[in-house]
């Protein structure tokens, strides 16, 4: 089961939470068909919007990470609940690079350097919290990274990691964030550098060891305790009802064309692919409704 584990550590002084998100970025992959590069890609981004959006507090929370950084891929988009559950797409789902030198998945090149990182939160407020900064990598979590420090001012260390299987199907995911509150030590910063510095592959924890021992590891030589775990999905919250009030705000003169043209439309969800299917009868209905906004 894909969950989120927080933890804390030094008395309070350090925050971690970690997230095994196998099931979730599976799902992702057969959703939308994803290449390896392209499911790394999102992977790692429904993995980071789900640690933040489960941080959140508001009953009706969300959060969303868009980045664009010129690359192959387009648009990376990953949407999560108050509770972690996530969904997202990429443009290009096919998009498909060389490895890298050292034998990885070259998600910066798909995903490209020249563009921002974008976290949106929406907590019921007639406008939603947006910080963006510019990518550092295009490799997610360092952009994340900067993300915390530069635009919430957290000092912060993120990790996020897929693991594709021969058979393309996903074999490992996850990653974890770790901030210091207020008033640490130098000492205490310096030792937890140097614990992620010296910490096994992730993918490789994650798929042999489990999230216990990603805590051993980040958090070596303290004393830390578990204060929650978390069960979370990829979960689309589309539907024909939702579908029909966005055909309601489309333009009168737009609705009377795709009326002329006699045939049934298809809207489908980017995020779950689902598609809904409307007759023409129903699109009249949708015009006078439509028609009627404009009149108030």
């Amino acid at each position: 089961m894909d969950k989120i584990i927080r933890a804390t550590a030094a008395d309070g002084m350090i925050k971690m939470a970690v997230i095994t998100a196998r099931d979730t970025v599976e799902r992702a992959r057969q959703i939308h068909s994803l290449s390896p590069t392209a499911c790394a890609a999102l992977g790692r981004t429904l993995c980071g919007a789900s640690l933040l959006g489960q941080a959140m507090k508001e009953e009706k929370a969300s959060l969303t990470i868009r980045i664009n950084g010129g690359g192959p891929i387009g648009s990376v988009v990953a949407v999560s609940d108050r509770e972690g559950n996530v969904r997202g797409y990429v443009d290009n789902p096919s998009c498909v690079l060389p490895l890298r030198a050292d034998g990885k998945l070259n998600v910066g090149g798909a995903v490209g350097r020249d563009g921002m990182l974008t976290v949106s939160r929406d907590i019921g407020l007639r406008e939603p919290y947006i910080g963006s900064v510019e990518l550092v990598s295009g490799e997610i979590a360092e952009d994340l990274t900067a993300y915390l420090l530069e635009s919430e001012q957290v000092p912060s260390a993120c990790a996020l990691g897929v693991l594709v299987d021969t058979d393309l199907t996903i074999r490992a995911a996850g990653g974890f964030i770790v901030q210091l509150m207020p008033g640490a030590e130098d000492e205490l910063i310096e030792k937890l550098e140097d614990n992620i510095f010296l910490m096994d592959q992730l993918t490789t924890v994650l798929d042999e060891d489990g999230t216990d021992a990603i805590f051993a590891q980040v958090l070596r030589g303290f004393d830390w305790h578990v204060v929650g775990e978390y069960p979370v999905e990829y979960r689309c919250y589309c539907s024909r009802e939702r579908v029909e009030q966005a055909l309601t705000v489309i333009e009168p003169n737009e609705l009377r064309e795709i009326i002329a043209e006699g045939k049934e439309i298809s809207v489908s969800c980017q995020f779950c692919d689902r598609t809904y299917a409307f007759a023409p009868a129903e699109l009249e209905a949708f015009l006078k409704s439509s028609e009627n906004n404009l009149k108030k």
